[in-house]
């Protein structure tokens, strides 16, 4: 049994089903990883990369 959180996780990562459904989101401008989930005033949904600053919908 692991002895940490990682090892937990990477235990469901080893899982074909588990892994299948992780989608990574990438900032289409530089690459990062490193995206937020901004909700507008009218419902709707867009992202923003929080290491360039590059926004989409």
């Amino acid at each position: 049994m692991p002895a940490s959180i990682l090892g937990e996780v990477d235990d469901l990562l080893d899982a074909e089903v588990i892994r299948d459904r992780i989608t990574r989101l990438d900032c289409p401008s530089c690459g990062s990883a490193h995206v937020a989930l901004v909700l507008g005033d009218n419902g709707g949904v867009s992202y923003v990369c929080t290491a360039c600053g590059h926004s989409w919908s």
